[in-house]
């Protein structure tokens, strides 16, 4: 079944480069906190294996699968897409195996193969939408914004292997290709999916399409403001993006918390997860903010090194992606095995509710450990300010940080195998 290339295949191929890269990623922090020094080149393998094998390919899957559904067209299509499968997955090896040996060509020749798909993706959801006989819902303006914004990051990082821009301008693309591809992409695919997905979860309506718009509306203007700042290296413009940003983040969460008030205040691991990553999405909004106001003094009044920036983009990254993902497959995944592996409506119920008590199972810890292990790594970086790396105190909040991350990690990644694993009965 999964090994036709279907979107559940993208989903869990994606959840281990993503497993993969934390793991890796812990262990560079480590390997930063003992003052064990490790090759550099293991970072750049960390970010991208992350975010293009595990973010980007979870997200293909994803729109795959959606944007079909939403158009409600393209039924007589295949739902199987080898060539988008190989693309992603060929794309990443070649992009790490670049980096690993410092081929910067390499990097671009593998990273076309990335852009390539999403390109395709992009012209296949248009000719569904010229097809469809109703118009675009605001989730697919999100995912078109959200393409358009990966394709012109994905542009830039081509043209940075290329070494297609003068050293003066390499650092402004950086942060171009940085925040185009996180907040242009990610984000706006996430928030995009959540408005359908979470009352999906919680088996209610939309608490405000009127909120769901606004939001549109704000995010994609605070990401070209932000860049605009970047460009200009003016400080205050950062901040009128960031709180632009803020705005479209707290009415995006004010919408999901009434929502999930409306619904009764349910409680189960998809709902949790997806509440958790809607807080931490608002709390990286305004550090980021506050970044941006530190930097109007030089130099900046509070000291920001490379541990506080590891420990506000792990906000982002831990704390809202990957609590994101958690909660969506967390929903997704049974349903979705359950309707391919049962064809009888009367049976799939049992078996639905099995995988789904599989999914339930040690809830609580699975939750707080990722939150709590996120919270506690932005403590290390609030300790640094005060007491030196070696100091105890740091040390035993780093390996608290990072066995609780671990532990977050082993569960879920755990029940992912059960699932696959709980085959129903004959």
């Amino acid at each position: 079944m999964f090994m036709e290339f279907r979107p559940p295949l993208f989903w869990f191929t994606g959840l281990l480069w993503l497993i993969l890269s934390s793991v890796l990623g812990l262990t560079l922090f480590l390997g930063m906190m003992t003052g064990t020094p490790l090759p550099q080149a293991l970072r750049l393998l960390h970010v991208h294996g992350a975010l293009i094998g595990g973010v980007a390919q979870i997200i293909l899957g994803a729109m795959l699968n959606f944007i079909p559904t939403l158009l409600m067209t393209g039924r007589g299509r295949s739902d199987s897409h080898p060539l988008y499968f190989a693309a992603i997955n060929l794309g990443t090896i070649g992009v790490l195996a670049g980096f690993w040996i410092g081929r910067s060509t390499l990097v671009a020749a593998f990273g076309l193969l990335v852009l390539l798909a999403f390109l395709a993706l992009a012209g296949d959801a248009i000719r569904l939408a010229r097809a469809s006989l109703i118009s675009p819902p605001l989730n697919l303006w999100f995912y078109g914004v959200a393409l358009l914004a990966l394709l012109v990051g994905l542009g830039l990082g081509e043209a940075m292997a290329f070494r297609l821009f003068p050293a003066t301008s390499f650092g402004h693309a950086r942060l171009a290709h940085i925040h185009l591809n996180l907040l242009g992409f990610v984000t706006l695919t996430i928030v995009g999916t959540m408005h359908n997905l979470f009352p999906t979860v919680l088996n209610a309506r939309l608490h405000s399409p009127l909120l769901a718009r606004l939001t549109f509306a704000l995010l994609p203007l605070g990401v070209v403001v932000l860049l605009a700042g970047f460009q200009l290296t003016m400080p205050s413009v950062q901040i009128a993006a960031g709180l632009l940003l803020l705005a479209g983040a707290g009415l995006y969460g004010y919408n999901m918390v009434r929502t999930w008030m409306s619904a009764g205040r349910p409680r189960n691991a998809a709902s949790d997860h997806l509440m958790m990553a809607t807080f931490f999405l608002i709390l990286a909004v305004t550090t980021g903010l506050l970044v941006s106001v530190n930097a109007l003094w030089d130099p900046p009044p509070v000291p920001y090194g490379t541990l506080h920036l590891v420990a506000y983009t792990h906000l982002a990254l831990f704390g809202f992606v990957f609590q994101t993902i958690v909660g969506a497959l967390s929903h997704l995944l049974p349903i979705t095995l359950a309707v391919a592996r049962v064809q009888s409506n009367k049976k799939r119920g049992s078996y639905l509710a099995e995988l789904t008590r599989l999914v339930e199972q040690w809830r609580p810890l699975q939750l707080w450990a990722l939150n709590l292990g996120t919270i506690t790594l932005a403590m290390v970086a609030e300790l640094v300010w005060q007491l030196n790396l070696g100091a105890p105190a740091v040390q035993i909040t780093t390996w608290i940080s990072t066995g609780l991350l671990l532990l977050g990690f082993t569960l879920f990644a755990g029940k992912v195998g059960l699932l696959l694993a709980r085959r129903p009965p004959e």
